[in-house]
């Protein structure tokens, strides 16, 4: 698996955590920032990561702002991504089982490192059970090529 991950000014703490768990997983990824200070466009960070993921050239991503909200929407406008805001443990496994998520989106100013590692893991090794769950993001898939 080959992941990209990115934040905005908001994100850039809990990005470094998510990097050092990706390193103790063996999961390769690639950080495409930032690290600046000062205030800069989410845009900018989640559009980049999301094109890369539904090209193909990576598998998922992983993106982070202060409510993870923006980065959400953001992603979401690239066409063949599903990206799911999560700050919780079951939701990061619901999201993959059920919703075959390629995005995860979480917020630095929402929730603390430990429980921002644990979701990233859950959501890094979950699975997607396909079955009934297959339809309903194949009818996604297909409304996109509208």
């Amino acid at each position: 698996m080959k992941v990209a991950l990115a934040s905005d000014h908001g994100g850039v703490n809990l990005r470094k955590e998510i990097a050092n768990l990706m390193n103790e997983l063996g999961i390769e990824y690639q950080d495409f920032g930032c690290d600046c200070e000062g205030s800069v466009d989410y845009p900018d960070y989640a559009l980049p990561v999301a094109q890369k993921v539904a090209s193909g050239e990576f598998d998922r991503g992983i993106l982070i702002c202060g409510t993870g909200i923006g980065m959400s929407i953001a992603a979401n406008k690239v066409k063949g991504i599903r990206c799911a805001l999560v700050h919780d443990t079951f939701s990061a496994k619901a999201t993959r089982a059920h919703n075959d998520t390629n995005v995860l989106a979480m917020g630095e100013r929402v929730i603390g490192p430990g429980l921002a590692r644990d979701i990233a893991e859950i959501w890094l090794t979950e699975g997607f059970e396909g079955g009934r769950h297959g339809t309903r993001v194949g009818k996604i898939s297909e409304y996109e090529q509208k």
